[in-house]
């Protein structure tokens, strides 16, 4: 037995045939992809232990010791992991990220990400 519908909303091969239903199934697969990609599973105690080397610029507690290095306390997990790997492998220039960035493995980079994600910061407006 067919069945056969005249739904313009019609699903086929498990995906929906409108528009919105294709973004929506879209965005639903991309959010899966991003949420078990590789670099977000870091070990943050690791990533503590490692982060003695960060520390004269960045600081062990993720605020910047230096005005021309970046603050990484409290910042997300996916833009540390994508950073650190675009140093490593020389995509993205910096003279002294990309020596330090060099020798880390996806795990290492995972876990720094994984430990400066983790630190938690408030932010309050000014005045």
């Amino acid at each position: 037995m067919q069945h056969v519908s005249s739904s313009p909303r019609e699903v086929r091969f498990g995906r929906p045939s409108s528009r919105v239903g294709r973004l929506i199934w879209t965005a639903a697969l991309l959010t899966a992809s991003l949420a078990s990609g590789p670099g977000w599973a870091g070990d943050a105690k690791a990533g503590r232990k490692a982060a003695v080397a960060c520390q004269t610029c960045h600081g062990l507690d993720g605020l910047s010791k230096l005005p021309e290095a970046p603050n990484l306390a409290g910042q997300v997990e996916p833009y540390l992991v994508k950073a650190l790997t675009e140093y490593r492998d020389g995509t993205r220039r910096n003279e002294i990220m990309n020596v330090v960035a060099k020798p880390l493995t996806d795990a290492e980079i995972a876990n720094l990400a994984a430990y400066y994600g983790s630190i938690q910061i408030d932010v309050l407006p000014p005045g």
